[in-house]
C-alpha cells in the first residue's frame, strides 16, 4: 500500500490545492487507514477493499472514543483517497463515497468578553524586542481575526501600514485583504521598527514574526504558549488559544451590528453556515443577560404579592 500512499500524497499536495496542514492531516489519516486495512482486514490490493472495510475502520475509531469531528476528518480523507484511486483507475468504484459522516454535537466556541480582551491587551508590556513581538501578534490576531497559521506565515511584504491592511493567504492558498485596527498598527509599527531588527539573525528572512533563537519564523506551538502565559498573568482563567481570539473577534463584531456576510469575508469562510455559529453565541449571551436582568424573566426570582 506504500506505493498508493506516496502517489496520493503527491496528488493532495499538487493537485487538490489544500493547505499544508490539511495535507499533513490527510496523509496521517490514510497511513493509519492503510495500516488497518493490511493488518486487520488482511488486504493489500485496493481492488479488494469493500464498503464494510471502510465501515470497520470508522467503527474502530468509535471504539477508541475518537471524537465525531476527528472521525469526520478521517472519513473525508478516506473519501479523498478512494476518489484518487478511482481517478487513477486502481479501482473501479469509490467504496467510501456513500458512507455518511458521523453525527456531531454542535458545540458553541468559547469566546472572551470585550472586557476580558481589554484586560489582556492592556496588560501586555512592550519593553523588550520579544515583548513588542508578542503584543503585536496578540493585537493583530484579535484585530483581524486571523487563523494562527495565517499569523505565523505572514510576511513583511504582506503588511501595508499606510493603508491599514494585511494580505492574508488562507486555506487553499486563497488571498484576502483584511483591515487592521489602529491599536494593532501602532504595535506592529513599533515591533517592525525597534523589536524585529534585534531579533533578526539574517536579512534574508521575510517572515513578520520571528523567534529569538535563530531568527526563523515563529511556530504555532510557541505562540499558543505565549498567549496562554500572557492570559494567566492578566488574571484570565478561561482556557485561551489563538483560535479563541478569532472566535472573540467575530462574536464582538456581530455584537456591534456588523453584517454576517462581511464577517464571513473577513474570516475567509467559504460557507456562510460556518460563520452562522456566531449568531448562536450571541443569541445565547443575549438570553443569559435577559434572564439575569429582567425582573419577570424567572418565576423563582419573583415574589408575587397576594391580594
Amino acid at each position: 500500500m506504500e506505493k498508493y500512499i506516496r502517489e496520493y500524497e503527491f496528488y493532495i499536495y499538487n493537485e487538490m490545492a489544500l493547505s499544508k496542514n490539511t495535507c499533513e492531516s490527510y496523509k496521517r489519516d490514510i497511513v493509519k487507514y492503510c495500516d488497518f486495512i493490511v493488518k486487520v482486514r488482511k488486504k493489500t490490493n485496493p481492488l479488494d477493499i469493500e464498503v464494510e472495510d471502510v465501515r470497520a475502520f470508522i467503527g474502530s475509531l468509535k471504539r477508541r472514543h475518537i471524537s465525531a469531528s476527528s472521525q469526520s476528518r478521517n472519513l473525508s480523507a478516506l473519501k479523498s483517497f478512494h476518489k484518487f484511486l478511482l481517478l487513477e483507475k486502481y479501482v473501479t468504484n469509490n467504496v467510501a463515497k456513500m458512507i455518511a459522516n458521523p453525527k456531531q454535537e454542535k458545540k458553541l466556541p468559547t469566546v472572551l468578553s470585550i472586557e476580558e480582551i481589554d484586560k489582556l491587551l492592556r496588560s501586555l508590556p512592550s519593553d523588550s524586542p520579544t515583548a513588542m513581538r508578542d503584543k503585536a501578534m496578540i493585537e493583530l490576531t484579535y484585530s483581524s481575526g486571523l487563523r494562527v497559521s495565517e499569523l505565523i506565515n505572514l510576511k513583511l511584504s504582506d503588511y501595508h501600514p499606510a493603508m491599514s491592511f494585511v494580505d492574508i493567504w488562507g486555506k487553499g492558498n486563497k488571498e484576502r485583504v483584511v483591515p487592521v485596527g489602529e491599536e494593532a498598527i501602532d504595535c506592529l509599527n513599533l515591533y517592525v521598527k525597534e523589536g524585529r531588527p534585534k531579533l533578526a539573525k539574517t536579512k534574508s528572512s521575510n517572515y513578520m514574526f520571528i523567534n529569538k533563537r535563530d531568527g526563523g519564523p515563529m511556530s504555532r506551538q510557541a505562540f499558543f504558549k505565549i498567549l496562554r502565559e500572557k492570559a494567566l498573568l492578566a488574571g484570565i482563567d478561561k482556557p485561551i488559544s489563538p483560535h479563541k481570539l478569532r472566535h472573540s473577534f467575530a462574536s464582538h463584531l456581530l455584537e456591534r451590528g456588523i453584517d454576517l456576510r462581511l464577517i464571513q469575508e473577513l474570516l475567509g469562510h467559504e460557507d456562510i453556515s460556518t460563520t452562522e455559529i456566531y449568531t448562536h453565541i450571541n443569541s445565547t449571551r443575549l438570553k443569559q443577560v435577559y434572564l439575569s436582568a429582567h425582573p419577570r424573566a424567572r418565576k423563582e426570582n419573583r415574589n408575587d404579592e397576594k391580594v
